[in-house]
């Protein structure tokens, strides 16, 4: 019975952040605790269970085959608190608890600021969460319950299967090779011409994104079999990654712009351009609460957020 207790949604909650981490340090910084409650929390569970959750021996924690077992069962559990405080908020009149809002890191979060702004003037009370993702991060945000609503692609490992989400387009972005003018490429193009082949790409590392879904397999985006990468956390850290020459790539052309205006990147083509990509809003289909339908109407009907997407 002492076991039982302790596993708590708390105590489950704080193995997930800890795990996700892989430090007790970071892990508090999330969860606005300090790292010895964490580590007292894990300790009463790991007693309480009799087993170890966490290998401590390395620089970096890492999960125990008993505590990676755990998590799995633990998360789901996580998840159906989570629906059940949810549903709980949108039953009541007024305004939800919280709203949580994941975004795509092709247009980062200062893209939804002004909503945001206006939001706040209505002095609601709803917490607001935002939260950056990429590649196939915002889909899975939506679907295990991380966020309420999302502006995601809708492309490649796009919308998840089996239905039961409200899709509203928003329009496509196009896309645009870019390396910087010292870069051993930008000397390749100039003297032998353009469009460059895949296989003079391929020698050269490609700046990519970081898918974090948290679940199911990583996706990327524009790299060629075989290529070197370097791997970053947003998409405005790889574009400033390959301003100072660390990799090339595809970049969305209304982020690489000005870098083209000022030379601090070159534009080439290519014998296999990334095709336009479509990007929509996106909730669960049963349905969102006050703070959310306001959010969705707003986002909506503010073509001065998105002046880089088209029909």
């Amino acid at each position: 019975m002492s076991g039982a207790r302790k596993l708590s949604i708390e105590a489950l909650g704080v193995l997930d952040a800890v795990a996700r981490h892989a430090s007790f340090t970071k892990a508090a910084a999330e969860l606005h605790k300090v790292p010895s409650a964490l580590s007292y929390t894990v300790a009463q569970l790991e007693g309480a269970l009799g087993l170890q959750v966490f290998d401590r021996s390395k620089r970096h924690v890492q999960l125990t085959p008993a505590g990676a077992e755990l998590l799995a069962d633990g998360r789901r559990l996580l998840h159906m608190a989570d629906e059940i405080q949810r549903r709980l908020a949108q039953r009541q009149a007024g305004w939800e608890a919280s709203l949580r809002l994941a975004v795509d890191t092709i247009f980062g979060l200062q893209t939804v600021f002004p909503a945001i702004a206006e939001f706040d003037a209505l002095r609601t009370g709803t917490r607001l969460s935002l939260a950056e993702e990429g590649l196939g991060g915002t889909w899975d945000a939506l679907q295990s319950g991380r966020a309420d609503l999302v502006v995601a692609g809708l492309g490649a490992g796009g919308v998840p299967p089996g239905g039961g989400y409200e899709i509203h387009e928003l329009g496509r972005l196009s896309f645009e090779y870019a390396v910087a003018p010292s870069h051993p490429l930008a000397a390749w193009a100039r003297r032998v011409g353009e469009p460059v082949t895949d296989d003079a790409l391929r020698p050269h590392r490609a700046v990519v994104v970081a898918d974090s879904s948290r679940s199911g397999p990583p996706l990327s985006a524009g790299l060629l079999s075989g290529q070197d990468t370097l791997t970053v956390a947003t998409m405005r850290d790889k574009l400033a990654a390959q301003v100072a020459g660390l990799g090339v790539g595809f970049l969305p052309r209304f982020l690489a712009e000005p870098a083209f205006r000022d030379g601090r990147l070159l534009p080439l083509r290519v014998v296999q351009p990334r095709p336009a990509a479509s990007f929509c809003l996106a909730h669960r289909s049963d349905g969102l609460g006050s703070a959310g339908r306001w959010m969705l109407q707003r986002l909506q009907s503010a073509p001065t957020l998105w002046p880089m997407l088209v029909p």
